[in-house]
């Protein structure tokens, strides 16, 4: 890769079956298979969610996972994980469990495609864990029950983003088995 690239502006995306550097934007345009991280932290049976901040250039409004992101293109899956934790709410010191890998496809908006291969991790938090949310990413949390939550987003799937509906859906199994159900 040229010197003069940024890389944290670059994700790892599949062009023509090779990994390559291309800019995040223009990745979800054209569809493009890449890297992504998400992380699930758990209090017992529930899980943090974060609703995205308004100004997010899609799924604004959306409750989503605790946090999510692509890795740059030079940063493994986990740091990228324990980063953008400390970025969108302040956390830092937790636990990183690798728990899956998925990939899946979804129409996120503005004519942009999640098509992404997601490293998830989940992390074990207390009952006083400290949260700074960065109102650039992020509106507001809340904990619910892990089962309560996939109920609520079967019944009201417009209110979750598209990533949360088929981890809920399709992987919870996957990503959840053996957790606690206090």
């Amino acid at each position: 890769m040229p010197k003069d690239v940024q890389t944290t502006n670059m994700i790892p995306a599949w062009v023509d079956g090779v990994l390559t550097p291309v800019e995040k934007l223009e990745a979800h345009k054209q569809g493009l298979k890449h890297k992504a991280i998400s992380v699930f932290v758990m209090r017992g049976s529930e899980v943090l969610i974060q609703k995205r901040a308004a100004g997010k250039y899609h799924t604004p409004g959306l409750w989503a996972n605790t946090c999510c992101t692509h890795p740059h293109w030079d940063e493994s899956a986990e740091d990228c994980a324990t980063r953008r934790l400390n970025e969108e709410l302040g956390i830092a010191g937790l636990q990183l469990t690798h728990r899956d890998q998925v990939e899946y496809r979804a129409d996120v908006g503005n004519d942009l495609i999640e098509h992404e291969v997601v490293d998830i991790f989940t992390a074990d938090a207390e009952d006083d864990l400290s949260i700074t949310l960065n109102p650039d990413e992020v509106e507001a949390v809340d904990w619910v029950d892990l089962y309560d939550l996939a109920a609520q987003v079967q019944r009201r799937p417009t209110l979750y983003t598209p990533w949360l509906r088929i981890y809920l859906a399709e992987y919870m199994e996957r990503i959840f088995a053996g957790l606690s159900r206090d």
